[in-house]
């Protein structure tokens, strides 16, 4: 803080006399800078004071000390007009005269020596205020008889905690285009039936969520009143509107009451620039090495009413205005049109709750910071009332511990798709959406390296997210994962050897577990022209028989293999061969001796009739 104008207007004699509560009888050219405690200032926050001495100081040094100030206190006589008019011609234009609007430093202008006139001097300095909107307000004040001295003080503080200039535009009369933004995103978020109206119940919730406490009602009765009274729309089926929120808070600004809309912003995550705090958007979390990350059940419940909060229809699905709703709260559309390549949707391509849950899921799984920013956006510790949206995820514990326990809690498996060009790879993917290969061709559109569903292992559905991966790893890490899914293709050789080539790289001495999957089973296979054939492979690495699968079929294709691969993913201290493969073996060895001893038996009647 820096008082800083005119020689002999006391401004040395009013920071003497908040410090010591008594006007002092010797004042000297310059108080000493002293700091005020925060336990002793209203707003809770210390405050460093600097006077300034125009005997004592050059322009120069003031100018310096400005540029460190957050406000700047100009004094002024109120019985000499020669003071109050250097204000308007050389202190304002000195402190900010080439700042750009609305970043120019508060100013207080006070008036001292109140005890030597009967009058105020508030008609003279009004035109000034109006003149320059950097002026928060004025105090009349007397240093002789302490009249004005703390509240001089608190208006300084409370010009730097709860600035006007980004808020109101006093020329204009009206809020700034980045706080009415602002405002409406927090009316939207507010408005939890998304019917454009702020009934009782929601005013309630939003004033218990920045105050502690609801209006009592009449208190709201006569907030809605005086909205009534003094806008056409403000407030309708005895609600408050968008229009009436906006008034309300312009209403509060130029009352002086700043700090009522500034909580608000502030409650809702709001910086002084009007914009998202990193420690709102961005909230630490912690996640250790091997370990992943879920929504767990308060983010599926918090996502369940965002969604049903803008299905209005009641369909059951998001149209593309329903989800445009959604993200408003956002300052960018997050889903793009890869979206329905990527989640299953309705049969007139609409987003459904499961699929709206299935992107949330994948995105907690693969990029949690910008899970955590989209749930702030939405507003998640303010109506779930928690400290952050960190309460919405669960880190799971590392895969080691899954591995030596031989159970695991988690609820989300990655599966890497691997293969050679044209295996079929992409179409897979789509195909674990429900879309047959005639369905596909439909949607061309833009495809993409993920998809996402649920699968059911033993009777419980988990989350299997399946990820085209590009076999070049260029780091051990790339090739991670829960379970490795090997596509190739029946009718194409080098497609298999591409396969296994991959799997002994990569993945043969890993703990991942591996399936080899024969795409295109619909069409004649190949035999391999030398080596062993995909299922001799299998065995004699200790992998489950290859699983044959197509997405050229009519209706829905089989789901079997997605729950095949989920079930890898839940139980990898099962892959050696488990009882089904087992059995597989068991039941080709079985049928190798039948045929062996049916050889025997034919070779020698054979030999006999010679």
């Amino acid at each position: 803080m820096e008082p800083c104008p005119t020689a002999q207007v006391g401004k040395t004699s009013l920071i003497m006399a908040l410090v010591g509560e008594e006007f002092p009888e010797e004042v000297p050219p310059r108080a000493e800078e002293i700091t005020i405690p925060a336990d002793v200032t209203p707003e809770k926050v210390p405050t460093h004071i600097v006077d300034y001495s125009e005997m004592e100081q050059t322009e120069e040094e003031l100018q310096e000390e400005i540029t460190k100030a957050n406000v700047v206190c100009m004094v002024y006589d109120v019985t000499a007009e020669s003071s109050i008019d250097k204000i308007r011609t050389k202190w304002i234009p000195m402190v900010n005269g080439g700042a750009e609007k609305g970043s120019r430093i508060p100013i207080i202008l006070v008036g001292n020596k109140s005890d030597l006139q009967t009058g105020s001097s508030m008609e003279t300095i009004l035109p000034i205020m109006n003149q320059f909107s950097e002026i928060e307000t004025c105090v009349e004040c007397s240093a002789k008889n302490l009249k004005n001295i703390s509240e001089l003080f608190y208006y300084a503080q409370k010009a730097v905690l709860h600035p006007t200039a980004p808020l109101y535009d006093p020329e204009d009369k009206q809020l700034r285009p980045a706080c009415a933004r602002a405002l409406t995103r927090i009316f939207n978020m507010s408005d939890q039936d998304n019917n454009q109206i702020l009934s009782d119940e929601e005013l309630n919730y939003f004033q218990k969520s920045c105050f502690g406490n609801p209006l009592a009602p009449q208190a709201l009765e006569d907030v809605k009143m005086v909205v009534w009274k003094n806008t056409t729309d403000g407030v309708q089926e005895n609600g408050l509107t968008l229009n009436g929120f906006l008034f309300l808070n312009t209403l509060f600004i130029q009352r002086g009451r700043h700090e009522t809309t500034w909580t608000i912003l502030r409650r809702f995550g709001y910086d002084d620039a009007l914009e998202l705090t990193d420690d709102y958007l961005c909230p630490l979390i912690r996640v250790p090495h091997d370990c992943s990350t879920e929504l767990n059940h308060f983010g599926y419940q918090f996502l369940q009413k965002i969604f049903e909060k803008h299905d209005k229809d009641r369909d059951g699905a998001l149209s593309p205005a329903e989800l445009q709703s959604c993200f408003s709260v956002f300052p960018y559309m997050p889903w793009g049109p890869e979206l329905h390549h990527t989640v299953c949707t309705t049969d007139t391509g609409l987003l459904s709750l499961h699929g709206f849950l299935c992107q949330w899921t994948l995105m907690a799984y693969l990029d949690v910071h910008r899970c955590l920013e989209h749930l702030g956006y939405l507003g998640y510790p303010i109506f779930s009332e928690q400290d952050s949206q960190v309460h919405a995820i669960t880190v799971t514990r590392e895969k080691r511990t899954d591995l030596e326990k031989g159970q695991t809690h988690r609820n989300v498996f990655l599966c890497k798709v691997l293969g050679s060009a044209g295996a079929g790879k992409s179409a897979f993917l789509q195909a674990f959406l429900g879309r047959n290969l005639a369905d596909q061709k439909k949607s061309p559109g833009r495809q993409t390296v993920f998809t996402i569903n649920t699968a059911q292992v033993n009777g419980q559905e988990k989350y299997l997210i399946e990820m085209e991966a590009e076999a070049e790893f260029t780091k051990v890490s790339d090739a991670s994962c829960d379970v490795a899914c090997l596509l190739y293709d029946v009718t194409d050789n080098k497609s298999f050897n591409y396969c296994a080539s991959i799997y002994k790289q990569h993945y043969m001495d890993s703990q991942i577990p591996c399936v080899f999957v024969a795409t295109k089973s619909d069409l004649p296979q190949t035999s391999p022209l030398r080596g062993l054939s995909p299922a001799e492979f299998c065995y004699k690495h200790r992998l489950p028989p290859p699983l044959h699968f197509t997405c050229n079929v009519h209706g829905v294709p089989s789901s079997a293999i997605y729950a095949k691969l989920a079930t890898a993913a839940t139980f990898p201290h099962l892959n050696d061969i488990d009882l089904g493969a087992a059995s597989f073996w068991i039941r080709v060895a079985l049928g190798a001796t039948v045929a062996a001893v049916v050889g025997v038996t034919l070779y020698k009647a054979v030999a006999k009739n010679k």
